[in-house]
């Protein structure tokens, strides 16, 4: 908050027989120091400071820094406050009446957070608070030129906005703003009829609020309803200069609005929405388009790269976890001469990435700290919007601190994915060759039963030395292609410990197998033997 030079004189005397005070809005984010001083250069008598919350105006610095600045110049000024308690209101009257030439009290805004919070427009509703909010101000505040105004909307019932207005003026209220629409109206047309009655219904001067475009709107408003003053919003936003008698905003009015947001260090965003909005007139769709496409541009090119990667990242991610392609289909397409190729760098692409974006990370780290612990000290008198630019700064490291955080915990968790595809590949492709083995193996089993089971057939059918010749010789032919089969199916059981014991105990009963086999072709052998003996 800034201080500024006491006025001797009250806004009342300004209001003179005959001369229609030309009056800027409070206007949420846009009548801010910077603007006011734009219009008081094309003949704005009293501006008047955005809405500002009485309770969080008193309860914070940072808010007070925030929402009201001004200086020496910036004069005749009123405060409008949001309040629904008398004695807040008065405290923060005091606060800036050191400051200020008055303070009004917003009866009209239509805002639902607003009403439903018990300000604005709902307090037209309310005339005995009111009343007692305008005398605790009057009592208060030591100045006794200072003034106590309010802004009002109307009542289907006129009559109640007129016993409003006698409540206000019998509380000691200064003046008396009426924008002529009800609380449910927004862009339907002013009832000029209904600021009239309010005029001649009271002895304090009244300002009439509503469709105020051009300079002619002004004497025609006064000539309607015979009011002391004339308050423009919209239409003051789109030509600054539009009291001085410019149809359009002018050019040499750009240029004061580039000179005063340099020297009072105006934010990017406000100085370029008002931009917007003098030039709208001028210029044409799209050329509106593209200029307002520049308020987008904020990230810069680094951030906007690590952006981009961050997308990349996640899109990855989401396609190797992608349920209808195998570990072992992943593992086949990284098996590719591209992947080969470019598994050379990977590791050293991978750690370069890593501590790219750790750089960032703390870069990020330390900009979060610098701008969350910032005073706002000398520097805010050169630069009284200094409160709103260390906001921004403060948002945009938070986003690239989130940025980079991210960046780096999905590359992590992408280079861990591809590792564990790639293991769940060679773990599923053993397996898969350990049970081909086991396979063969049975196969293999099965047939040396079917081979024995005949030679049994031929050894009890066979006569003489020549059949017991051939089935020992196919018995040890069929040992050694078993033995073979054996050990290969050992060498492969060995890959896989999981299956090692499996595989070990398969081998002992086929040996156990054989062993009977041989054990049993013995018996046979020596059957046949003794019953030779017998016939010869």
């Amino acid at each position: 908050m800034k201080t500024g030079s006491v006025n001797s004189s009250s806004i009342v005397d300004m209001f003179e027989q005959g001369k229609v005070l030309k009056v800027c809005a409070p206007m949420v984010r846009y009548s801010k120091l910077a603007f006011r001083s734009l219009v008081r250069k094309y003949n704005c008598d009293i501006c008047f400071t955005p809405m500002i919350v009485a309770t969080d105006f008193l309860r914070s610095v940072k808010a007070r820094d925030s929402e009201f600045t001004t200086n020496e110049r910036d004069r005749p000024l009123i405060v409008q406050f949001a309040a629904h308690d008398a004695q807040t209101l008065a405290d923060a009257a005091c606060v800036v009446a050191p400051f200020s030439d008055g303070v009004d009290l917003n009866c009209g805004c239509p805002q639902r957070w607003a009403m439903s919070a018990g300000y604005g427009a709902c307090l037209i509703n309310k005339p005995e608070l009111v009343k007692d909010m305008v005398r605790h101000v009057r009592n208060q505040v030591g100045n006794p030129k200072y003034t106590a105004s309010i802004k009002i909307r109307i009542h289907n019932n006129l009559r109640r906005t007129v016993d409003l207005c006698q409540k206000a003026e019998s509380a000691g209220v200064s003046w008396i703003t009426v924008h002529g629409r009800t609380t449910e109206e927004r862009h339907q047309p002013v009832h000029y009829d209904a600021i009239k009655t309010i005029k001649d219904s009271v002895s304090v001067p009244v300002i009439a609020n509503g469709d105020i475009k051009y300079l002619r709107d002004v004497e025609s408003t006064h000539q309607l309803t015979g009011v002391d003053g004339v308050m423009a919003a919209r239409g003051l936003l789109a030509n600054p200069a539009m009291f001085a008698g410019y149809e359009d905003t002018p050019l040499q009015c750009i240029w004061d609005w580039v000179d005063i947001s340099i020297e009072q260090g105006t934010p990017f965003t406000c100085f370029h929405h008002h931009l917007i909005y003098m030039l709208e007139r001028v210029s044409s769709q799209p050329e509106r388009k593209h200029f307002g496409d520049l308020s987008k541009r904020k990230m810069t090119l680094q951030w906007t790269a690590v952006a981009l990667f961050l997308y990349i990242e996640i899109g990855v991610i989401l396609i190797l976890c992608l349920p209808f392609i195998s570990a072992r289909r992943w593992h086949s397409i990284f098996q590719l001469r591209i992947w080969s190729w470019m598994a050379k760098f990977w590791n050293k692409v991978f750690l370069t990435m890593i501590i790219i974006l750790i750089v960032l990370f703390l870069d990020a780290v330390r900009e979060v700290r610098k701008y969350s612990s910032k005073e706002i000290g000398t520097d805010a008198k050169v630069q009284p919007n200094m409160f709103d630019h260390l906001h921004m700064k403060l948002f945009r490291a938070q986003r690239n601190l989130y940025i980079s955080g991210f960046a780096v915990f999905l590359w992590l968790v992408m280079k861990r994915l591809i590792t564990l595809i790639n293991q769940l590949a060679a773990v599923s492709g053993t397996t898969a060759a350990l049970q081909m083995q086991a396979d063969d193996a049975n196969k293999a089993v099965e047939k040396y039963m079917k081979d024995n089971e005949q030679l049994k057939k031929t050894l009890m059918e066979g006569v003489g030395d020549k059949a017991t010749a051939e089935g020992m010789e196919l018995l040890r032919k069929e040992a050694e292609k078993l033995k073979d089969e054996l050990k290969s199916s050992g060498d492969a059981l060995k890959k896989s410990q999981s299956e090692a014991d499996g595989m070990k105990k398969q081998m002992e009963g086929l040996a156990r197998e054989y062993e009977r086999l041989l054990k049993e072709h013995q018996e046979l052998q020596n059957l046949h033997d003794n019953g030779n003996k017998k016939d010869d």
